[in-house]
């Protein structure tokens, strides 16, 4: 018993300290990223759905940081929703690549693939989102529907 009491007391230390050393479980934001303008400005763009600003913001924050998976994952979108989906492939792969576990990029790279008639990739970035996610989660349950939204037979 005593020692599943110091386990959970670790778990919520590196859950409640995470986000002051930088760490990631799930992609989100890390406190480096709070400090850096044009990474918060890029995010406040892809709110906005500006995509042109939102890219021109991110380039630059991964200028000055370049081991930022969420600005990666960021410029991914932006371009994939300017459709221009090499540079959108390309910022994904990198976000993982720094990231392997990057369930956002995982989520939007399934989607890119489908836009591009791969569904054999986007099933593949399914399986690594259930091996990630092993009590489920929203990027799992998005990609998954619309997986199931693409073999769906179209009238």
């Amino acid at each position: 018993m005593k020692s599943v009491v110091s386990l959970i007391a670790v778990l919520s230390l590196f859950v409640f300290l995470s986000p002051v050393f930088g760490a990631s479980v799930d992609g989100s934001n890390t406190g480096k990223e709070a400090t850096n303008s044009d990474y918060i400005a890029g995010e406040k763009a892809i709110k906005s759905k500006d995509w042109e600003t939102a890219i021109e913001k991110l380039l630059r924050a991964v200028d000055s940081d370049p081991a930022n998976a969420n600005a990666q994952n960021y410029l991914g979108y932006a371009y994939r929703n300017l459709g221009q989906f090499n540079n959108a492939l390309k910022h994904y792969n990198e976000a993982l690549r720094l990231d392997p576990n990057h369930r956002g990029a995982h989520e939007y790279l399934g989607e890119t693939y489908l836009k591009l008639d791969d569904i054999a990739s986007a099933k593949k970035h399914l399986a690594a989102l259930d091996k990630i996610c092993a009590s489920g989660c929203e990027e799992y349950d998005e990609l998954k529907e619309e997986i199931e939204k693409y073999e769906k037979p179209k009238d």
